[in-house]
């Protein structure tokens, strides 16, 4: 695992004020292709020493929220202490700001020393779509070519390049969002930016249009009613499940997730996410038929995509783990450029 030397992080001298990276900072920090390479190479051993609480929740209206997020390591290879603190507000989409917004801050396990506060809406989209793109390479067809991005939130670009960099193969990505002028200004935008040479972007409308089209079908919403029918997939599709992480929330219909081999990010989709709490409770699914999670898929205890035709379905939720992970990036990147 990829760390700075021990006395640059943990020594009492080491920094007489915590570093600040801002969301600008962070962004010239990170790459989709070099946070999926970091979770590739050091999500098996992290998650065997880092240690978490389960995410709490406070209800702050009938529809906003504080989340927090802590995780520890004592390990002298990653001598952490992390926090997230997350801001659920999705009214916010009407005064054109950011739905979840928050701050992370990382502090030496040794010392209890703070090393440095960093932008966590930005560390999120960065993890959350990393993650998705590292499992669309275990579950995924490899030679996929079409990619439908079901939301334009601000989820959906990072989602988009974090899928592009995991399968080189995707030549075409439908942008699909209930306001079609949104999916076809982020189209646009991906055009014009000229980051992905040979892909052609498309905003759409209709998504029973296009979601058969799909070798790779990635959801970004907070849709409380399935928006991805089952009976569309192709064979040999991949579902990425982002959206939901409550159980009244849901982006696919039951014959999705009867179809597919389903597999989760971590053992909390089980219970949190509403996709699989609807499916299990309406007998679709028993719990032992999940396929497995994220680091057991990197680790080779599980496999993946066994077949060309099946259909995979993976569902993410997000955990402690993978931001402390993120975080770590950033900040040994930071401190050593």
């Amino acid at each position: 695992m990829a760390a700075t030397n021990k006395d640059e992080t943990s020594s009492p001298n080491a920094s007489s004020s915590p570093i600040f990276i801002s969301a600008d900072s962070l962004c010239s920090i990170l790459t989709h292709q070099t946070l999926i390479n970091h979770f590739r190479s050091t999500l098996p051993q992290a998650s065997a020493i880092l240690q978490t609480t389960i995410r709490q929740h406070y209800p702050l209206s009938s529809s906003s929220s504080l989340l927090l997020m802590p995780c520890w390591s004592s390990s002298p290879s990653l001598p952490y202490v992390g926090v997230k603190l997350v801001t659920h507000f999705p009214q916010n989409s009407a005064l054109n700001l950011p739905g979840v917004q928050g701050s992370y801050v990382l502090f030496s396990s040794t010392t209890g020393q703070t090393l440095a506060s960093m932008d966590s809406t930005k560390l999120t989209l960065y993890r959350t779509s990393c993650v998705s793109g590292l499992a669309s390479k275990y579950l995924a067809r490899q030679d996929s070519e079409v990619l439908v991005l079901v939301g334009a939130g601000a989820l959906a670009p990072h989602l988009i390049k974090a899928h592009l960099s995991a399968v080189p193969s995707l030549r075409k990505v439908f942008i699909w969002n209930r306001t079609v002028e949104k999916a076809t200004t982020l189209a646009d935008k991906l055009k014009e930016s000229g980051e992905f040479a040979g892909v052609s972007f498309e905003g759409c409308g209709c998504l029973d249009e296009v979601v058969g089209l799909g070798d790779i079908v990635s959801c970004a919403t907070n849709s409380e009613k399935p928006l991805v029918k089952g009976e569309r997939l192709k064979a040999g599709a991949h579902l990425d499940l982002v959206g939901s992480f409550k159980p009244s929330m849901m982006e696919c219909d039951d014959e999705a997730i009867r179809r597919g081999r389903v597999f989760v990010d971590n053992e909390a989709a089980i219970v949190e996410a509403g996709e699989l709490v609807g499916a299990f409770e309406r007998g679709v699914i028993k719990k032992d038929e999940i396929g497995g999670c994220l680091v057991e898929l990197v680790r080779g205890d599980k496999i993946g995509r066994t077949n060309s035709d099946h259909i995979t379905v993976f569902k993410s939720v997000g955990s402690a783990v993978v931001d402390m992970i993120a975080a770590q990036l950033v900040y040994e990147t930071h401190i050593k450029s």
